[in-house]
């Protein structure tokens, strides 16, 4: 068992994880001064208590598995859930749940799933992942050959084809087949891409809802947010801008689970100073620390990372799939969702996706009024709840007349938790609106409006920007508003809005920049060598407080800036009211990212009517008009 964790040091709750670190114990865990505790994790399971307990009676087993995990031999820590009156006579469907990064299977968030659906009379393994809790073996990224080939041994012992290690079998799972258990997967974060890796590779997976994960790690923890490839949604050929603040934060909460949790095997642990991760994710972490990019080890790194993300293995997947993403997010954000969305959609895979209000930066402790929140217990009270419901009520007990639900659903903050939620036939929902960049700053529909002009920014290695502290919500300390220092970026303002405007998707800019110490650079085959921006959206009101939605910036290596360039910023779903203005920014630095290699003049022209050099915005608007002038 792991030291007690002492009281005062939590401040939220994360989605499905549990309980996370305040000031003071991140700063321990970071410099190693005192007991370094987990970000996911909280006290044990039977401590916490939702309105679900008392749905239905169940019993709970503790087990251990010993399964082939790619090559190593790993013990695995669950616990079963059985409902009363489930036997060999009246079986039930199964449904399987992991932890959050940093968590295990007794974190309160991760045990409340569990509690949930046993209640609902669904069989439930919950079990913590390789390397967290109880469970042996490096972190691995939920890797499908190393945690998705772990979780397929689970699968066979839901379907009764294998034992426990201690001999226990069951044979009450409702089966397809032979070794084939009706089994769906849920789960958050890490506890949600572990879901298609398993899937990948284990076609009796029938059901899957994974919430706020990613669709490719290569974006998520160093994201260029141009130069994506139209056939991998978010991945880009060029690396991207590191986000370091999250990186580092996760690679230091994996670090702790050594002293968490010393029954891991020191003899299967990483090499390199990298201890509890696997040596590739060692080395690609390594790369990223130094922000130089030489072409032979970026490759490999992009290569490694990408195979441990649903992007390399997503056409794999048949498992009708419930995507659940958070607007406010900044590590995994909108475009991920979207990213394997398409991709499901496209191959026939069942798939619906939801945008929810809450994510890894914000709303996880406290659920917006009628928001889910599975901790507390209010499935049947919310629209998302609900869904997922429904959902496996479909496809885990088979009644056909079970809706699976709009294509596309998005939460709407302005509009009564009642009526939160809009929703779509398909995705994208928006048509795009255009907007022109004038040379005299302003934000203009009107392409005639255009006036010509050249506007410049300094471009330095310093983080002359700041769109939000990637951990303040799970430290729980403020988190300065957003700014820019002056000199360091350009800023497009619009007229003020005749009506309200409503975006619901994901903006994108087309621009053309001159930076000539750029081109001289960029022509090094290490990609440091490149332009480094930041695109972002401002709300700004008439008393001039401006709004960066959700906090989220637009990471931009710019392949060529000889080129011309597009910039997919991330989704939003946001309301414009009647008065306020549209915002623009092309910044030079970010604090919670590396930045530029050199400093350098950069520069943008408009000419007359908006025709050559210049650039567009253009917004998926779902309703409002856009002023002209």
């Amino acid at each position: 068992m792991s030291a007690p964790i002492p009281t005062g040091w939590y401040t939220a709750r994360d989605c499905f994880g549990g309980p996370v670190p305040g000031f003071r114990g991140w700063t321990a865990l970071l410099t190693g001064a005192a007991l370094a505790v987990p970000l996911l994790a909280s006290g044990p399971a039977e401590a916490a208590q939702t309105a679900d307990d008392a749905a239905g009676a169940y019993s709970v087993t503790a087990l251990r598995f010993t399964v082939d995990a790619g090559g190593r031999t790993c013990p695995v820590d669950a616990d079963l859930y059985r409902p009363d009156g489930v036997d060999g006579e009246h079986r039930a469907p199964a449904v399987v749940t992991t932890n959050g990064f940093g968590g295990s299977k007794d974190d309160d968030s991760t045990a409340a799933i569990a509690r949930s659906f046993a209640s609902r009379g669904y069989v439930v393994l919950s079990y913590s992942g390789l390397g967290f809790g109880a469970s042996g073996c490096p972190i691995s990224l939920d890797d499908p050959r190393a945690d998705g080939r772990a979780a397929s041994g689970l699968i066979s012992f839901l379907g009764g084809t294998r034992a426990a290690d201690d001999g226990t079998r069951i044979d009450y799972v409702t089966r397809d087949g032979e070794d084939d258990p009706r089994v769906g997967m849920i789960g958050g974060s890490y506890g949600g891409a572990i879901q298609m890796a398993t899937a990948s590779a284990d076609h009796r997976i029938d059901a899957l809802v994974p919430f706020i994960t990613w669709n490719d790690l290569a974006y998520s923890l160093a994201p260029n947010h141009t130069g994506q490839r139209p056939d991998s949604g978010v991945s880009s050929d060029v690396p991207g801008v590191h986000k370091f603040q999250w990186t580092n934060g996760f690679f230091a909460l994996g670090e702790a689970q050594g002293l968490l949790h010393p029954n891991l095997d020191p003899s299967r642990l990483g090499s390199g100073g990298c201890l509890h991760f696997v040596a590739p994710a060692c080395t690609a972490k390594r790369l990223l620390d130094t922000g130089r990019y030489p072409p032979a080890q970026t490759q490999r790194m992009l290569d490694y990372v990408r195979e441990v993300s649903p992007a390399s293995y997503l056409e794999d997947v048949e498992a009708p799939t419930l995507l659940i993403q958070g607007q406010a997010d900044t590590l995994f954000n909108l475009n991920e969702a979207a990213a394997t969305y398409t991709t499901l959609r496209d191959q026939g895979t069942p798939a619906r996706m939801i945008w929810q209000s809450w994510g890894h930066s914000g709303g996880m402790d406290d659920p917006a009024p009628g928001e889910l929140d599975l901790g507390r217990g209010n499935l049947e009270t919310s629209y998302v709840g609900k869904r997922i419901l429904a959902w496996f009520d479909r496809y885990l007990r088979g009644n056909k007349a079970a809706p699976t639900g709009p294509a596309f659903a998005y939460y709407r903050d302005w509009v009564d938790p009642d009526d939160a939620y809009a929703t779509a036939p398909d995705f994208p929902a928006a048509q795009g609106r255009r907007m022109y960049l004038s040379g005299d700053g302003r934000l203009v529909a009107d392409r005639d409006a255009v006036r010509a002009g050249t506007r410049s920014y300094l471009s330095t290695p310093a983080a002359t920007g700041h769109s939000g502290a990637a951990l303040a919500h799970f430290l729980g300390v403020p988190d300065p508003e957003p700014y820019d220092v002056p000199g360091s970026h350009l800023a497009w303002t619009s007229a003020p809005l005749p009506e309200g405007l409503t975006v619901a998707g994901m903006p994108e800019a087309t621009l053309k920049v001159d930076a000539p110490s750029a081109r001289l650079t960029q022509r090094s085959p290490d990609a440091a060598g490149k332009l480094v921006l930041f695109a972002k959206l401002y709300d700004i009101a008439p008393d001039g407080t401006r709004t960066l939605v959700h906090r989220l910036v637009a990471p931009v290596r710019v392949p060529d800036v000889t080129k011309e360039f597009t910039v997919a910023l991330p989704g939003i779903v946001h309301r414009y009211p009647a008065g306020h203005r549209l915002g623009f920014v092309v910044a030079a630095g970010d604090t919670a990212h590396y930045g530029n290699s050199g400093t350098g003049r950069v520069s943008v022209t408009s000419t007359e009517g908006g025709t050559g050099k210049g650039g567009v915005l253009k917004l998926p608007v779902v309703s409002g008009s856009l002023p002209q002038g």
